[in-house]
């Protein structure tokens, strides 16, 4: 990553912040969890258009995202998120996206990944794509589950202006590959379904936490 690009994302990141701070506030909690080097697979919920800047912002490592490829088509704004994402085809995942994802996890990226796939309107979490799992498999790259907590208020569907809301990100205890594989012999299909089962669980686990 470039110099430009890199100070150009402290710059978004920093407005982000600024923006959420005036509407309602944030709150990150557990960012100790996110390992500072070497590969990191984030996998969040997701249940606002506006959570790919909120977690970008908010996280304590630059972070790269895998974006719908439609998104780069757009004027002005395919050209912004170039520099912190990737394209992806959601209706149909290939195996150069995987690749791709491992490549950059292997190189020391953080990538985050929403792992049911689409954005849940409902607000109950959704079971995960198998996607999460072939990455954390292919990549073994620790994964990170993470709960994002009111984006859906601040910026609810078919809003098109923010609304007043707090917004809060819970960070996980990363989940390592050895720590699923050992002492077991999962196929390579069983063992994709079990991490993704496991990062769901994880998030589902904060959910019901921080509801009570």
């Amino acid at each position: 990553m470039s110099k430009v690009t890199d100070i150009l994302y402290e710059l978004v990141a920093v407005t982000i912040r600024t923006i959420l701070r005036i509407n309602g506030g944030y709150e990150i909690k557990g960012k100790e969890n996110i390992p500072l080097e070497g590969g990191v697979l984030v996998a969040a919920n997701h249940i606002s258009y506006l959570d790919p800047p909120l977690v970008g912002s908010l996280l304590p490592r630059r972070a790269t995202f895998m974006a719908r490829k439609g998104l780069f088509d757009i004027p002005v704004l395919g050209s912004i998120i170039k520099g912190a994402a990737f394209p992806v085809d959601r209706e149909r995942t290939r195996p150069s996206t995987i690749k791709e994802t491992v490549r950059r996890l292997k190189n020391g990226e953080l990538i985050v990944i929403f792992p049911e796939g689409r954005r849940n309107e409902s607000g109950e979490l959704m079971e995960a794509k198998r996607g999460v799992g072939m990455i954390g498999s292919l990549s073994r790259a620790p994964v990170v589950p993470a709960l994002i907590v009111g984006s859906d208020k601040a910026l609810p569907v078919n809003a098109k202006w923010l609304k007043r809301a707090r917004v809060t990100l819970l960070i996980g205890k990363p989940i390592y590959y050895n720590s699923i594989t050992e002492g077991t012999n999962y196929s390579g299909h069983e063992l994709h379904e079990e991490i993704s089962s496991r990062v769901m669980a994880a998030i589902r686990e904060m959910q019901n936490n921080y509801e009570n």
